[in-house]
């Protein structure tokens, strides 16, 4: 489990197509990995293959290809990533899985004020999970939902510290990202589905 508060921005130096799928080595500033941990990259769950001072690989199969960003992904890209948490740390985000439940699309990002205004497309599955000031997820930022503009359309409001410490700084309209809904969300909806007219 993860809580949507990034740790480190790593940046991939290699890629290549394994037999355990497509592989990624990412520098980063972590010393102790081991092998077999998960680290949420851009909010995808991935787990730690092989590691070493300031570097790890990992590898992602084609379901998660075809449902992620990760296929675009190539040397240079910069990640956002966090370890998985250990029961005694502080809880400072929400309850992120490292589950993506959609691909969103930027559709406008703009300054206004101090803060850093930016649209998203999102899917339907997604978009029926969104309330107004609840959390979302976006490349593994825990994010506040700033408003519900126009079915369809998230807009955050970015804060001059997340822009500076997360990949976020650096969105424009066009780029693809992560979406993670809160699992509590996500669980109301399962349970409600039963009860729930038919389309």
């Amino acid at each position: 489990m993860f809580t949507g508060l990034v740790d480190d921005v790593g940046t991939i130096t290699a890629v290549a197509d394994t037999a355990a799928g497509r592989t990624f080595t990412v520098q980063c500033t972590y010393r102790d990995l081991a092998t077999g941990e998960s680290i949420a990259c851009n909010g995808a769950c991935l787990t730690v293959r092989e590691h070493g001072a300031g570097w790890f690989t990992v590898a992602a199969v084609i379901t998660t290809l075809g449902r992620t960003t990760i296929g675009d992904w190539g040397q240079g890209d910069r990640l956002n990533l966090e370890r998985a948490m250990r029961a005694t740390d502080r809880f400072g985000g929400h309850i992120v899985q490292g589950h993506v439940d959609g691909v969103g699309v930027v559709t406008a990002a703009r300054a206004q004020g101090d803060a850093w205004l930016i649209d998203v497309a999102v899917p339907p599955e997604v978009d029926e999970l969104l309330v107004p000031h609840g959390s979302i997820t976006v490349d593994g930022v825990s994010l506040t939902v700033n408003a519900l503009p126009a079915p369809g359309t998230l807009q955050l409001s970015i804060i001059e510290h997340t822009l500076r410490h997360t990949t976020l700084g650096g969105i424009q309209p066009g780029h693809r990202v992560h979406l993670e809904a809160d699992v509590i969300g996500k669980y109301v909806r399962r349970l409600l589905q039963p009860r729930r007219p038919a389309d």
